[in-house]
Formats: C-alpha cells, sequence, structure tokens
C-alpha cells in the first residue's frame, strides 16, 4: 500500500546496529511487509558483496541501497516515535519505560490516527539504553517467555512489522477465504443421508439421536459451501449403499 493510500506512514530506524546481517535482515522483514524507508543511525559497512546484501533476500533491489543514515535527534524531531525493548520493567518507579504497549495493541491504537511513525530499533547487546527511550514517545515490548524475553533484533522487527501489516499491505498472497454457504437445502440432504447411514450400519439406537444431533451441530458450525454439501452427501449415500450390501 503505498502512502498516497493511507494515513499512516512508516519509517524503520536502527539504533548503531552492529551486524550487517541484522540490518539486511530487517530490510527483508520490510519489503514483507511493505515498508521501504530505512534509516540508519551509525550504521557498519554494508557492502553489496557482504552480509547485508546477502541477508535481505529482494529487499537488495530496493530498501537496502535506498537506506540513508541518520541521527536520532532527527527521527524525534519529524515523527511520531516508537521505541522497542524486550523488557519493559513496567511498575511504579520506572517511568522510562512506563506505559509500554504490544505490538498488537500499538497497531490498535494508530488505527484512528493520521501520522508519520518511526519504529525504532536499538543495538544488538543492549537495545536503546535509557536516554534514548527518554526522547521516544511510546515504548513497544513484545510479550515472550519470562524465562528468555529477550528476542534477535531481527525477529523482533518481524514481529512488529507483521502486526502492523494493516496500515501497509493492501493484498497478500493468501486466497480469497469468502465463500458462500451452502442452502440449507443441501445441507439437509447431507443430514438426510448421515442419519441413512447410521440405520445402514445399525448404529445403536439409543445413541443414535445425540449422533444425529452432534453431526448437526458440526456442520452448522463449520458453514459448508455446496461443492463439500455435496461431497458429504456423496460419502454417506455411497457408504450406506456398502453397508447394507455387505449385509445382504
Amino acid at each position: 500500500m503505498s502512502d498516497d493510500d493511507s494515513d499512516h506512514e512508516f519509517v524503520v530506524v536502527v539504533v548503531e546496529p552492529e551486524t550487517p546481517g541484522n540490518v539486511g535482515t530487517i530490510a527483508r522483514a520490510m519489503k514483507n511487509f511493505g515498508i521501504y524507508d530505512l534509516r540508519l543511525v551509525d550504521p557498519p559497512e554494508l557492502d553489496p558483496d557482504g552480509e547485508a546484501y546477502g541477508f535481505a533476500g529482494h529487499a537488495r533491489e530496493d530498501v537496502l541501497p535506498n537506506a540513508t543514515e541518520t541521527t536520532l535527534e532527527e527521527i524525534v524531531s519529524e515523527y511520531h516515535t516508537v521505541g522497542t525493548t524486550a523488557v519493559s520493567h513496567e511498575d511504579s518507579t520506572k517511568h522510562v519505560r512506563y506505559p509500554f504497549k504490544t505490538p498488537l495493541e500499538l497497531a490498535d491504537s494508530l488505527e484512528s490516527v493520521e501520522t508519520k511513525t518511526a519504529l525504532v530499533f536499538g543495538r544488538e547487546g543492549t537495545g536503546l539504553d535509557n536516554e534514548e527511550l527518554r526522547m521516544l514517545d511510546e515504548v513497544c515490548c513484545i510479550p515472550a517467555d519470562e524465562r528468555y524475553p529477550v528476542l534477535n533484533l531481527g525477529q523482533a522487527a518481524t514481529i512488529l512489522m507483521y502486526e502492523l501489516r494493516r496500515f501497509t499491505v493492501e493484498e497478500t498472497q493468501l486466497p480469497d477465504v469468502e465463500r458462500e454457504r451452502a442452502s440449507e437445502e443441501e445441507i439437509d440432504i447431507v443430514y438426510r443421508f448421515f442419519d441413512d447411514l447410521l440405520d445402514a450400519t445399525s448404529y445403536r439406537e439409543h445413541k443414535r439421536a445425540k449422533t444425529s444431533q452432534m453431526m448437526r451441530r458440526l456442520l452448522g458450525r463449520a458453514h459448508p459451501t455446496e461443492r463439500e454439501a455435496a461431497t458429504l452427501t456423496g460419502v454417506f449415500r455411497r457408504a450406506a449403499e456398502r453397508a447394507r450390501g455387505d449385509r445382504e
């Protein structure tokens, strides 16, 4: 989705990345989720024949070569800023990292505002320091197992951009899942042949009503299509015919 089609503009900022490969990984995730503006604060050298371009996938064609160097001060002056951190330390005595939002909560909060937002990621080893977090508008923290909540830089960036895809991705590779439910008449035929199968297999009489009701509830939740209903009808019909034939 282009900026012309959206009320939201996103840039990704990586502060003092230590490993070119992580820059490439983030660039790849950006292209996956429709963000193309990469800003780097004191980055390492990004050799076109090196690790960054190797990890970037097709983002080596546009996102990575168009990345620009910046300062955190410049980003803060131009954008609504969201810093990312693994551990929030949310309590009443540590206001630097309080309050925080999860990626999903951040996406929900941005739904009703028009804004230019910078997603700011810190160093691989230490992340963003307290002074840097003080400069930013919001803090985002990804919920993880408390025994090991620290995510790889590329993982954290990918998760956050995935949750923001509603603003940046208009169409995905997934097929259209909308479908028309079979008519009640067609679904009733399925029920009728299922009941016929119960009869053909001499299903226990005292369990038959409950089993028939279970099938009705199951299909009612599944919302079968016309083709699915026809297939089930055919299976139950053939099974009943075979069961009666075996008994004769």
